[in-house]
């Protein structure tokens, strides 16, 4: 029924979006339509990072399509690299996610026999120390790996919001998650955080808690206009209050 359906209505609306959208058809029968996809099922298959780590034929087929942007097609080649990373990439950042020495020796000789797809099946369905120390990955489809777990946890959100080691990429990803802007202590985090890019900062302002804004004002770490923006909405508070 799928190879019937891909053969005879490719183009029909809705047909290739529901076959990439069923998890149960074949890849084989999925690539040829995939140039037919709409805007929404395509990003929905880049997200799925499950299925794009253990499909390699689906992920060349995306490379090869022109419906995809340029920065996605970055992070499909990155899943596609063969040789493990070097392990001078971890080394810094397993020391910060990892006090014990053994522990740190086991996983730096677990991380320098895996190729990226590899790391992101770890990062998917790892633990914890893990996730800390993968979401620091030099490759971006790992970092977004750690993110997309269902064994993550909103304090380890938290705790990846306060890092200003990590890239401004996972943070714009953080922040573009509704169910963590929903979180005030993440937003906060994120508001402090000097990695932090700033249209993400900007649209977080107006969130930030009276004691919280009035903090930000004086905090020289964060940018001169992200500063200059939060004493202008402390004025505006201010000018409210007083004319109520």
């Amino acid at each position: 029924m799928f190879a019937y359906c891909a053969a005879e209505f490719p183009r029909r609306p809705g047909v290739a979006d529901a076959l990439a959208q069923n998890l149960t058809c074949p890849i084989e029968t999925l690539r040829p339509v995939i140039r037919y996809l709409s805007v929404n099922a395509l990003q929905d298959l880049f997200e799925d990072l499950d299925r794009l780590s253990t499909s390699p034929a689906l992920v060349a087929e995306l490379i090869a399509s022109a419906v995809v942007n340029a920065e996605q097609r970055g992070q499909l080649i990155e899943l596609q690299k063969t040789e493990p990373e070097a392990i001078d990439a971890f080394v810094g950042a397993l020391e910060e996610a990892e006090p014990d020495a053994a522990k740190r020796e086991t996983l730096l000789q677990k991380l320098s026999r895996l190729r990226v797809v590899d790391r992101v099946q770890l990062a998917l369905k790892g633990g914890r120390g893990e996730r800390l120390l993968l979401i620091r990955d030099p490759c971006k489809v790992v970092q977004r790996a750690v993110l997309q777990s269902p064994q993550l946890s909103e304090q380890e959100v938290e705790s990846f919001a306060n890092m200003a080691t990590l890239t401004d990429e996972t943070l714009r990803l953080i922040a573009g998650n509704r169910k963590y802007r929903k979180n005030y202590t993440i937003q906060r985090a994120l508001m402090f955080n000097p990695k932090s890019p700033l249209e993400v900062t900007l649209h977080l302002l107006p969130h930030l808690k009276p004691a919280d804004l009035k903090f930000l004002t004086g905090n020289k770490n964060v940018s001169d206009t992200l500063r200059t923006a939060a004493m202008r909405l402390q004025r505006q508070r201010s000018a409210q209050r007083s004319s109520s």
